[in-house]
């Protein structure tokens, strides 16, 4: 349940950080908010990394360093302001951590019952 909640925390904040990209491209105040919100970025995913590992599980842990490893090579990118590879590897993050939402999240559908 920690694990689904931090991947849900993780993606939401991804989002966020991807309204305040377009801030940051059409108003002055933009940068501080981009700024802000990465850091809720780095600390949802170090909560992901910290629910993973409590999991134990191989294919739990190993996304969860992933994101990590992204997350540090945004914020390298950002320093060096390479925007050409910055906005495409946030494009990214937020795509895998929807991905590892969907995968984890367990399904709503009632299950089939035969006739």
């Amino acid at each position: 349940m920690f694990l689904r909640v931090a991947l849900a925390l993780q993606t939401v904040a991804l989002l966020v950080q991807a309204v305040t990209a377009g801030m940051l491209l059409s108003s002055p105040g933009g940068r501080a908010a981009h700024a802000a919100t990465a850091i809720a970025v780095v600390v949802t995913v170090l909560v992901h990394l910290v629910a993973a590992v409590m999991t134990r599980r191989r294919a739990v842990i190993m996304p969860a360093v992933t994101m990590l490893l992204m997350t540090v090579v945004q914020i390298a990118l950002a320093v060096a302001h390479l925007k050409v590879l910055h906005v495409p590897v946030g494009v990214l993050m937020f795509g895998v951590s929807l991905m590892r939402v969907s995968a984890l999240w367990p399904s709503r559908r009632a299950a089939a019952v035969p006739a």
